[in-house]
């Protein structure tokens, strides 16, 4: 049960538009406390948690239960009030550079899988550079060491794209999980960055 506890749920604002993801425990909690609304992606029908509570799992239908009660697992939730757009930022880490990068090396395109992947400082570390989303990208082995400790142009080698600091989007928060039903409230750009695997 911890782990269905654990699940991400996407967060809508009042306008229906993503401003987080959050676990099924916190956004049950909203719910109870009526800062929030369920969405059932199907038919957008919103649901209060009594509303919620009195709908019977189905069969194959993920739940948590008490002894009393048996709860589905939502996949959506609406604030009731909020109708900002948060300026979450996407924190740099590894995970986050191969999401971004897609799992391609930015020198030579292929997708050899992570384990041949690296991270490639652009301005190598011992000239100065950073570690950061804008000197950071994925290389296979073979590119990172043909290119070694020069810059691209030194090794006469073009990115296929300049790094950048990617904007926050659910993708980033959710770890592990592809949820199909956020696809009804987050554009497919967001889902071009491939999830972990």
């Amino acid at each position: 049960m911890t782990a269905l506890l654990e699940r991400p749920t996407l967060v809508l604002n009042r306008n229906w538009q993503p401003v987080g993801v959050a676990s099924v425990a916190r956004s049950l909690t909203q719910v109870f406390c009526g800062t929030a609304r369920i969405v059932d992606p199907h038919s957008y029908q919103l649901y209060t948690w009594e509303d919620w509570s009195n709908l019977a799992p189905s069969k194959d239908e993920p739940f948590i239960s008490s002894q009393l009660l048996k709860v589905r697992i939502p996949e959506v939730v609406s604030l009731v009030n909020y109708d900002r757009i948060p300026r979450n930022t996407v924190t740099f880490s590894r995970r986050n550079v191969f999401k971004r990068d897609q799992y391609m090396c930015q020198y030579c395109g292929s997708r050899p899988g992570s384990e041949y992947l690296t991270i490639d400082h652009v301005v190598p570390r011992s000239k100065g550079g950073e570690s950061s989303w804008e000197n950071c990208v994925l290389a296979c082995v073979d590119c990172n060491h043909r290119k070694a400790n020069r810059t691209p142009a030194e090794a006469h080698m073009p990115m296929r794209k300049e790094p950048f600091r990617p904007k926050w989007t659910p993708v980033y928060a959710a770890r592990r999980v592809r949820i199909e039903s956020w696809t009804k409230f987050v554009s497919e750009a967001y889902w071009d960055t491939e999830l972990d695997t």
